[in-house]
């Protein structure tokens, strides 16, 4: 290669970096139901678009929606009970709570702005309280914009990646990085939700302690050869116990 020529691909380079760097730093800001600065590149309205748009394909991945409407009412009842007897009913988002019919994979999840979802493997072992912990989380995974996050987070290691590759062809390198950072915020989440799922249990007159029963759950569920914490976005649950307690104490004081 030239000496010129791979002098422009580091300048090109190094002006990739700089426009990512300077663009993350400039969508900074406060979450303010959790008071965590945090990156993020879209609008409460483009998040809950997001998850409108993803709900449909997400409920097929499942078996669509459970059939008993009496059920799926009695979800959507608990969700709402959080929702109205706490901070939830203030933020911009759009609530809406899903019994999926898949009867093997025991999961919960939420997408942007406010799409909630349980499998009816997972709410099956559940009583309404431990349902109120399952659900209380997956509010905390909205109003903490953990997804809006983790958007922002790929986007700005895609274009670390895209100026290392054009740059020195360290693109893989980077882009690992980028991957070993994402792993880690994702257990952070996880102990971010849980804390607030303590929280929107208090606030609608729930038992706590049952989200520590839901960890046991989870636990068992998992099995002996369960992944190591270190392999895994989620925290291990004797892990999350612990700030659970720690979470129950806090609110309950």
């Amino acid at each position: 290669m030239r000496r010129g020529s791979w002098k422009f691909r580091i300048l090109i380079g190094l002006a990739i970096v700089a426009f990512a760097y300077i663009n993350r730093c400039s969508n900074q800001e406060e979450n303010p139901y959790t008071g965590r600065v945090q990156h993020i590149n879209m609008s409460a309205d483009q998040e809950i678009a997001i998850g409108l748009q993803s709900a449909p394909e997400m409920a097929q991945k499942h078996g669509g929606l459970y059939p008993d409407q009496r059920m799926q009412a009695f979800v959507d009842a608990v969700g709402r009970k959080l929702v109205q007897q706490s901070y939830a009913r203030e933020t911009p988002y759009r609530y809406e709570f899903h019994l999926l019919a898949d009867s093997k994979t025991i999961n919960a999840f939420a997408l942007p702005g406010g799409q909630i979802f349980i499998t009816y493997a997972l709410f099956s072992r559940l009583n309404e309280a431990q349902l109120a912990g399952v659900l209380g989380h997956e509010i905390g995974h909205v109003i903490g914009r953990h997804s809006a996050e983790r958007i922002a987070d790929s986007q700005y290691w895609q274009q670390l990646s895209m100026g290392a590759s054009v740059g020195a062809d360290m693109g893989n390198v980077v882009a690992g990085i980028g991957q070993n950072t994402l792993l880690k915020n994702g257990r952070g989440d996880e102990l971010e939700s849980d804390e607030l799922g303590v929280y929107f249990m208090i606030q609608a007159g729930y038992d706590p302690e049952e989200m520590i029963r839901v960890m046991q759950i989870l636990k068992d569920a998992a099995g002996p050869n369960r992944v190591p914490e270190f392999q895994s976005t989620h925290p291990d649950p004797d892990n999350r116990i612990e700030k659970i307690r720690a979470a129950i104490e806090k609110y309950s004081s």
